[in-house]
């Protein structure tokens, strides 16, 4: 398993359909920030409770323009269903198949067990990393680190998108 992607590298390129089945490339939203969320699974406690904490928190991310995108190993089908069911208007990705591949690329794929790990990468508008969180099997992530992290994003110098 690859390492986290270090702060001020270009953030690994993706394409994965989101509940919808629309595709998203990070490719396609240069130019926009973007909170990039992994997490394991649809419907269980911790990630519910942790998605469920951003999207009543939509604020801190849409007064900065960052779009929110969180990304799991379930099938599109299944988050849709999860997104209708707890009322989440932000993309959820399905990184279904090849199984875990994208999460991998960020580092955050538990091969043992298969499916992705709680980690976050902050991107700005060029593509580069310039912040990441990740916390153990169980623990979420806090609410302040992401606030943290958006200042970080915030404070870093306008490049444009490579």
């Amino acid at each position: 398993m690859a390492g986290l992607p270090v702060i001020g590298e270009l953030a690994p390129e993706f394409e994965l359909s989101n509940q919808f089945g629309e595709t998203v490339r990070l490719s396609g939203i240069r130019g926009t920030p973007v909170a990039l969320v992994f997490y394991p699974f649809a419907f269980s406690g911790v990630c519910t409770g942790e998605l469920c904490e951003l999207r009543d928190n939509m604020a801190m991310f849409d007064d900065d323009g960052v779009r929110l995108l969180a990304v799991s190993v379930d099938s599109k089908y299944a988050l849709r269903a999860y997104a209708q069911d707890q009322g989440f208007t932000f993309d959820l990705l399905a990184d279904f198949w090849p199984h875990g591949d994208v999460a991998a690329r960020y580092g955050a794929f538990d091969p043992s067990r298969g499916y992705g790990e709680r980690a976050t990468f902050l991107i700005d508008p060029a593509g580069v990393i310039v912040a990441t969180l990740k916390t153990a099997l169980g623990e979420p992530r806090r609410l302040d680190d992401y606030r943290t992290a958006l200042t970080s994003l915030a404070a870093t110098p306008q490049r444009l998108p490579r």
